[in-house]
């Protein structure tokens, strides 16, 4: 698998990411040891998790898989903090909690380090430099190699990137960002993919398949064995089965059989090869769907399909998010 520089770092990561959502949920101990083994011997680095992912178990079960599937030393590992199961207050970036939900990944992980850590989401309450100085003090006490930032809006990814680059001591640069990104939500576009190319700053697009819908399989009803046909799942698929995405899922599929191949291999190498991405996150549930998705790494879209798809899933720019002139 093609790997790619992270932002404007040295770190390098492999072109898809293997995402843990699901680990310790919806997947199993032995389907999650198949994927990351599958993985790894396509040449796959980047494996995402998150301190809440399975309430902490994703992490415990990737550091179990590490200490004898896989060598630790050949993966790049990014986690997340910032979570709380708390109902009165969802995100916590105080430097404390920060520092110690690290302190708790690592644990769980079995290992020393992680080689990317990012602040889950924008915290309000908590002072912005305050929540980037645990970056810092994660960086320089060597529990992470590299930081970042997840879930920041334009405005939020463009202060702390700033911030870290302009102020002074020792500061850690903000290597990625990770949000949302696919033909069905395409919002990024409007400020922060500007701020993250002009800053230096990878994009880690996750839910590149549009929570799955884009994969085609919702077309003609709900699966019973999908997420969107499941329980906990199934408000996250709702939003994108509207009749703009089911314009959207009819186009790709139409490209896709144009060029013989499947519409996930088309949505996927669509958002993979957009400017400023570094590695969209996919978040297989088994290893048939991990070896799909992974089967785009041949596949390069020719510049007439990228077009029509643009045309067709292009965000709504108006004053102030476009160039005024244009408009």
């Amino acid at each position: 698998m093609e790997q790619r520089h992270l932002g404007r770092t040295g770190l390098r990561v492999s072109r898809i990411g293997l995402g843990t959502l699901t680990w310790c949920r919806d997947t199993d101990e032995h389907d999650a040891a198949d994927m990351l083994k599958a993985f790894w011997e396509a040449g796959g680095t980047l494996v995402d998790t998150a301190d809440v992912y399975g309430d902490g178990q994703a992490e415990y079960l990737l550091g179990q898989l590490m200490d004898g599937l896989v060598p630790r030393r050949d993966l790049v590992i990014s986690t997340k903090a910032g979570s709380v199961p708390d109902p009165d207050r969802r995100f916590d970036g105080s430097r404390g909690h920060l520092l110690d939900a690290l302190d708790a990944s690592l644990a769980r992980l079995g290992t020393d380090h992680v080689d990317l850590w990012h602040i889950h989401a924008y915290d309000p309450v908590t002072p912005l430099e305050e929540t980037l100085h645990a970056l810092d003090l994660a960086v320089s006490s060597g529990r992470a190699r590299y930081a970042g930032v997840s879930n920041f809006c334009g405005w939020q990814l463009a202060k702390a990137a700033t911030w870290q680059l302009a102020s002074p001591g020792t500061r850690t640069r903000l290597a990625s960002t990770q949000l949302e990104y696919s033909l069905l939500q395409r919002g990024v576009e409007r400020e922060v993919l500007p701020a993250a190319l002009d800053l230096g700053v990878g994009l880690l697009p996750s839910s590149p398949l549009g929570r799955g819908v884009l994969t085609g399989k919702y077309r003609h009803g709900i699966p019973p064995d999908s997420r969107g046909g499941s329980e906990h799942m199934s408000l996250f698929v709702e939003p994108y089965l509207d009749d703009t995405a089911t314009r959207i899922v009819d186009a790709v599929t139409t490209a896709a059989d144009g060029l013989a191949v499947t519409p996930l291999q088309v949505a996927l190498a669509w958002v993979r090869d957009r400017p400023g991405v570094a590695a969209p996150i996919v978040g297989a549930r088994n290893a048939q769907q991990l070896t799909a998705a992974m089967s785009v790494e041949a596949l390069s879209l020719p510049d007439e399909i990228c077009r029509a798809l643009d045309d067709v899933s292009a965000p709504v720019h108006r004053y102030p998010d476009h160039d005024w002139s244009t408009l």
